[in-house]
C-alpha cells in the first residue's frame, strides 16, 4: 500500500488479527575501545545479507551509528520474543565479527550529533530535507512494540485509552541521563531531545474514533504536512501498513530481560485497553495539560520521583506505576500468560547512582555496554 491510501489501512486493520505482536529494539553502534559511535550500520547491513535469520531482521534508523533489529509478526508475545532472541544473538554475532559494539540507552552520553550522517535512503532523506536541525539532532534509541488490534475504529480508541499510560511506561523505561557529553540532571534525556522537538510527536490528541483520525491525516495531506502516515511520530499510533497499535514512548533498555519485561507490559496495555472497549468500562480522556505534567514528571525524575493520580488529583510515588499497571492489566494477562518483572531499580536509577557515588561518564557508559553485551546475546525467560 501507499503510505497515505486510508481506505486501505481501514481494510488492513479489519483484516488484522487481535494480540498478534512486533518488536522492535534500536542499539548505537560503537568503537569497541572507546565506545564512540561509529558510522558502521551499511557495512552491518551488508554483512547481513549472507545471514537468513539478520536478513529479515535488521533495518536502518535516521544515522549510520544505529542499527535496529525486528521480529517480524509474530502470532503472540511468546512467539515475537522467540524470533527477537534469535535475531539478537545473530546481531550480536555479527557485531563481534565486524569489531563493533553494541549500546542500548536511550541516548549516547558524549556523541556529537553534527558528527553523525544520515542513512542514504528515500524515506531518511524525506526526513532529513523536511526537519533539517530537527532530524540531525535526533541521535536517540528506542524500543517499539506492535499489537495488532482488529478494526481500525477500535485500534483509535485503544491509542485514546492509552494517552494517560504513555508517561507511566516512559518512567519504568528511563534509561537516557546524558546528553551532549553531561550530565543532564534529566531521567529520559532521549524523550526531551526527540519527543519535544519533532512535530506530530509526543502524547497525541483524543480522537474518538476513526473518522476524526482520518479527517486529520487528510487535513495534513491536503495541507502539505506530510506525504507518508509515518511523518506523524506520536508515542502511540495506529500503524496504517501492519494492522496494529504502535507504542512508542519508551527508551532502549540496558539489559535483555528489561526490555522483555517492558514489551510484555506495553503488549499489555494495548490488550487491555482493548478488552476494556469491547466491556464498554467507562473513560474520561484526560486533558492534554495533564498529562503532559506526569510527561515531564517521568523525564525529569523518572521512577525517583512523584506522578499525579489524574482521577483523585494526588501525587503517588512513581515506582507505584508498575504495580498499578500490573493490577489494571492482571485480568488479559492471565488468558496471555504474560509475567513482570522488573528490577529494583531502571537504566537511569543505576546510572545514576553511579554517577552520585563519582563515576566518569565513561566509566558509566562502559558498565551499561558490558550489561548489553552480556544479556542480549542469551536466552531470556518472561
Amino acid at each position: 500500500m501507499t503510505g497515505l491510501d486510508l481506505a486501505q489501512a481501514a481494510d488492513i486493520f479489519a483484516q488484522a488479527v487481535d494480540h498478534t505482536v512486533g518488536l522492535e529494539e534500536e542499539f548505537a553502534l560503537l568503537h569497541p575501545d572507546s565506545l564512540d559511535l561509529i558510522p558502521a550500520y551499511e557495512r552491518m547491513h551488508d554483512a547481513a545479507q549472507d545471514d537468513p535469520v539478520l536478513r529479515a531482521s535488521v533495518c536502518g534508523e535516521l544515522i549510520s551509528s544505529e542499527i535496529e533489529i525486528v521480529s517480524g509478526a509474530g502470532a503472540n508475545l511468546h512467539d515475537a520474543l522467540a524470533h527477537q532472541r534469535d535475531a539478537r544473538r545473530h546481531l550480536f554475532a555479527l557485531a563481534a565479527a565486524q569489531g563493533v559494539a553494541l549500546a542500548a540507552t536511550g541516548t549516547h552520553p558524549w556523541a556529537d550529533y553534527r558528527q553523525q550522517p544520515i542513512i542514504d535512503t528515500e524515506h531518511y532523506r524525506r526526513v532529513e530535507e523536511g526537519l533539517k536541525y530537527v532530524a540531525w539532532r535526533n541521535n536517540t534509541f528506542s524500543m517499539h512494540v506492535h499489537v495488532g488490534v482488529h478494526d481500525i475504529d477500535r485500534a483509535v480508541r485503544v491509542c485514546d485509552r492509552l494517552r494517560p499510560v504513555l508517561p507511566l511506561l516512559l518512567a519504568i523505561s528511563a534509561n537516557s541521563p546524558y546528553l551532549d557529553g553531561q550530565d543532564s540532571g534529566l531521567h529520559s534525556a532521549r524523550t526531551q531531545s526527540f519527543t519535544k522537538s519533532f512535530p506530530r510527536c509526543g502524547v497525541p490528541d483524543a480522537f474518538g474514533g476513526w473518522g476524526a483520525y482520518r479527517d486529520y491525516i487528510e487535513f495534513l495531506v491536503r495541507t502539505n504536512s506530510i506525504v507518508e502516515f509515518t511523518q506523524v511520530w506520536w508515542s502511540v499510533r495506529p500503524h496504517f501498513r501492519f494492522g496494529t497499535v504502535e507504542v512508542r514512548i519508551c527508551d532502549a533498555q540496558t539489559t535483555a530481560a528489561e526490555s522483555e519485561a517492558l514489551a510484555a507490559l506495553m503488549v499489555a496495555c494495548v490488550v487491555q485497553a482493548a478488552r476494556d472497549i469491547d466491556e464498554g468500562r467507562p473513560f474520561a480522556d484526560p486533558a492534554p495539560r495533564l498529562i503532559e505534567e506526569n510527561m515531564w514528571r517521568a523525564i525529569r525524575f523518572g521512577l525517583d520521583g512523584k506522578l499525579v493520580d489524574l482521577e483523585r488529583g494526588v501525587e503517588y510515588p512513581a515506582r507505584e506505576v508498575i504495580e498499578r499497571l500490573a493490577a489494571w492489566t492482571a485480568p488479559v494477562r492471565g488468558e496471555l500468560g504474560i509475567e513482570l518483572a522488573f528490577p529494583e531499580r531502571n537504566g537511569a536509577q543505576r546510572q545514576r547512582a553511579m554517577i552520585e557515588a563519582g563515576a566518569s561518564r565513561e566509566d558509566v557508559f562502559a558498565a551499561t555496554v558490558r550489561e548489553t553485551t552480556q544479556t542480549y546475546a542469551q536466552e531470556v525467560a518472561v
